[in-house]
C-alpha cells in the first residue's frame, strides 16, 4: 500500500471519510480544518505497511536516509540510546564510542545523561572548556567523577570525529547544586546528600529549549557536517521527588521536553532531526511495557530500531 491508497473526502454538509484499504475514519466535515490537516489513524490503519510514514513519521522524515555502514556515529542520553547504539553496533553500523577504548563520559557514561542540562554541559567542557566545579557528577556506582582533562579531550576527539550525533533527553526534573545552578547527571547518592547544598526542581520548556538549541549551536560552531537525530525516551520515571503520583510526574515531565523538542523543530535548523519513539511506544504499541512497566519489550524495541533504519539508515 502506498499513500495514494489512502484518500478523504468531505463537503461543509456531509462527514469527512478517512479511507484506507484496511478501514474508514469518519469525522464531522463541516469545521474548517486549515490548510493542512492530519487526522488520528484508527487501530486498523496504523497496521498498513504505509503507516510509519503516513502517520509516524510524517514532518520528520528526512530527504534521504544519511546513515550508512561508514557514518561514523555516536549514541548518548539515556538507556534508550543504548538500544540505538547496541542495534547499530549489532547490525555492522559504525558507532564510534563502541570501538574505541575512549575514557569519555558520554560513553561510559552516557545512559545517565538524560537530562538537557548534562548534556549541554558535556559538549561545552568538552568543545569550549568550560570549567567545571568537582563533586557535580556521580557515575552508575555512585562514585564522584571528576572534570579530568584526559577524559576532556578524549570527549571532544569522539565529538569531532562524529558525522551523526544520536541525543535522547529523558528527564525535566533534576537534582541541582543550589551554589551553582548546575543540574547533576543524576539523583545525589544518600551518603553525600546535603540539604544546604542539594536541591530539587521540575524544570520548564524554556530552560529545556534553551539548552538544545545550545546544544545545536555547538553542533553548528564545532562540527558543521554532523547531523543530529534527537529522540524522546519512551522509559517513564522510576520515582517522582514531587508529592504527586509517579505516572502524572511522568507525564508532566516528557512533555515538558516534548513541547521543547517541538519547539526546536518548529525552527527548522539544517541537519537536525527529530524521531518518534517516544509516540510509537506510548500511542502505537499496546501493552509495550515489561512487567516492571518501565522498560518496552524487546519486539518492540526491535521494531523501533527497523522503523529508524527505514527513514535514517541506507544500508538496509
Amino acid at each position: 500500500m502506498t499513500d495514494d491508497d489512502f484518500s478523504f473526502h468531505a463537503t461543509r454538509e456531509k462527514p469527512v471519510r478517512i479511507k484506507s484499504d484496511e478501514d474508514i475514519q469518519t469525522f464531522n466535515g463541516s469545521w474548517y480544518r486549515g490548510e493542512s490537516t492530519n487526522f488520528i489513524p484508527s487501530k486498523k490503519m496504523l497496521q498498513a505497511s504505509s503507516a510509519f510514514r503516513r502517520f509516524i513519521i510524517k514532518g520528520y522524515e528526512p530527504p534521504a536516509p544519511f546513515i550508512d555502514k561508514s557514518t561514523v556515529v555516536t549514541a548518548f542520553g539515556s538507556c534508550f540510546a543504548q538500544n540505538i547504539s547496541k542495534w547499530l553496533l549489532d547490525n555492522g553500523y559504525n558507532v564510534l564510542g563502541k570501538k574505541l577504548n575512549l575514557n569519555s563520559h558520554i560513553i561510559r557514561f552516557g545512559e545517565g545523561l538524560v537530562n538537557t542540562f548534562a548534556i549541554r554541559e558535556q559538549l561545552e567542557w568538552a568543545f569550549e572548556n568550560r570549567s567545571l566545579e568537582e563533586g557535580l557528577w556521580f557515575g552508575e556506582n555512585k562514585e564522584i567523577v571528576l572534570p579530568d582533562d584526559d577524559v576532556r579531550d578524549a570527549t571532544k576527539t569522539l565529538l569531532m570525529k562524529t558525522e551523526t550525533l544520536i541525543i535522547t533527553v529523558g528527564l525535566s526534573e533534576v537534582w541541582f547544586d543550589k551554589v551553582s545552578g548546575r543540574a547533576f547527571w543524576r539523583t545525589v547518592p544518600a551518603e553525600n546528600f546535603d540539604n544546604e547544598r542539594h536541591g530539587f526542581r521540575l524544570t520548564t520548556v524554556e530552560e529545556n529549549r534553551e539548552n538544545l538549541e545550545k546544544i545545536v549551536e555547538l553542533r553548528d560552531r564545532y562540527i558543521p557536517d554532523c547531523n543530529i537525530i534527537f529522540t524522546l525516551s519512551p522509559i517513564p520515571l522510576m520515582a517522582t521527588f514531587r508529592d504527586i503520583n509517579c505516572i502524572s510526574a511522568n507525564t508532566v515531565s516528557k512533555s515538558i521536553l516534548r513541547i521543547a523538542l517541538d519547539d526546536l523543530m518548529g525552527k527548522k535548523h539544517d541537519r537536525v532531526y527529530y524521531f518518534p519513539s517516544y509516540e510509537l511506544v506510548k500511542e502505537v504499541y499496546p501493552d509495550p511495557f515489561d512487567d516492571d512497566n518501565r522498560h518496552p519489550k524487546k519486539p518492540y524495541i526491535q521494531e523501533i530500531m527497523q522503523l529508524f533504519a527505514r527513514a535514517y539508515c541506507a544500508d538496509t
